[in-house]
């Protein structure tokens, strides 16, 4: 297997400048990036983890999560190891942290025909950061686009703009990770830039993909009401029906406070329904979970949720049925 060159970097003698996320590592000869996956060898910086997929399933759109887009449908979902942040209760940190994480090498073409023959709506990239994989999405997405399938990323949205704008164009949905609000805490706690990821909610949105965005609501890092309503209000601003996707937390990696109140958690869903127009909750049990689709305008249900079985009763076209409203659902 021939190492693939990574993109978005300049050499200094033998010192390789990155520029594909706002850390702008600068990588001396034999070490990495802090995403682990990035390597520069006698002055060329190396994308390590090109084709080598840790994880394959076929999940329900629902499970990314993506709520408004083809909802009911499954898609072809892969991942690899790498990340280029350091949330210390990471979810996924046996390959997200895992440089080691047993791989197995797929090509882009590879990927596509697995995609298409499983009957899959596209391929989700996921499971760990796509943004570190980045060499490998982008020569896979225009494949996939080929055989008339959709590309999905769920991210973690720390990637310089360029690198940004060069990928969108082939990504038809993201779901977005929005940690917390604060940006001294996005530094020292997950090593990331709000700034960023606000840019990159704000781009992908006006560009033309559809966005849902993600909150893991975690004890002693985002459990201030007030800056939950701050983050949903940043959300409104570019466009109020964007999917605000509250996710309990569960112990995890470094992390072993108590996972979060569910009483919280539907506080803070409490406060976002009266700022956006869909807000859902998640890794709670269904009965206790918000996760119906409901019309902001007559307030039929118009998709219900039960786990990922999913009936969609109210929507057509991506509006409801019922008061005609556009829901702003991809279906």
């Amino acid at each position: 297997m021939e190492l693939k060159e990574a993109m978005f970097y300049t050499r200094d003698n033998e010192t390789a400048h990155c520029m594909l996320c706002p850390h702008n590592c600068i990588i001396h000869e034999g070490k990495t990036g802090v995403c682990s996956s990035r390597r520069n060898i006698e002055g060329k910086l190396y994308a390590e983890n090109y084709g080598q997929v840790t994880s394959m399933a076929m999940d329900p759109i629902e499970k990314k999560p993506l709520y408004h887009f083809y909802p009911g449908t499954e898609i072809f979902s892969i991942g690899t190891w790498g990340c280029n942040l350091k949330c210390p209760y990471c979810q996924n940190w046996t390959i997200s942290q895992d440089p080691a994480a047993m791989a197995r090498y797929r090509t882009p073409e590879d990927i596509a025909r697995m995609a298409m023959s499983a009957g899959s709506i596209g391929v989700a990239y996921t499971y760990s950061e796509p943004v570190v994989w980045y060499e490998f999405v982008t020569d896979t997405a225009p494949l996939v686009r080929e055989h008339g399938l959709k590309n999905v990323l769920v991210t973690n949205g720390c990637i310089n703009r360029g690198p940004l704008e060069g990928i969108i164009g082939f990504i038809d949905a993201m779901n977005i990770d929005l940690k917390c609000y604060d940006s001294e805490k996005y530094r020292k706690v997950h090593r990331g830039n709000l700034d960023t990821v606000k840019e990159t909610i704000r781009i992908s949105h006006d560009m033309g993909c559809h966005v849902e965005v993600t909150t893991l609501v975690v004890p002693g890092i985002n459990d201030s009401l007030d800056e939950m309503i701050s983050l949903a209000e940043f959300i409104a601003s570019v466009d109020k029906t964007i999917p605000w996707h509250l996710s309990r937390y569960h112990p995890a990696y470094k992390y072993d406070r108590e996972p979060t109140s569910i009483d919280y958690i539907n506080e803070v869903w409490e406060a976002g329904t009266d700022i956006l127009d869909h807000v859902f909750t998640g890794n709670i049990t269904a009965s206790e979970s918000h996760s119906d689709t409901i019309c902001p305008s007559c307030h039929t249900v118009v998709i219900s949720r039960s786990g990922y079985n999913t009936v969609i009763k109210d929507a057509a076209a991506g509006k409801c049925r019922q008061c005609g409203h556009d829901l702003g659902i991809i279906q």
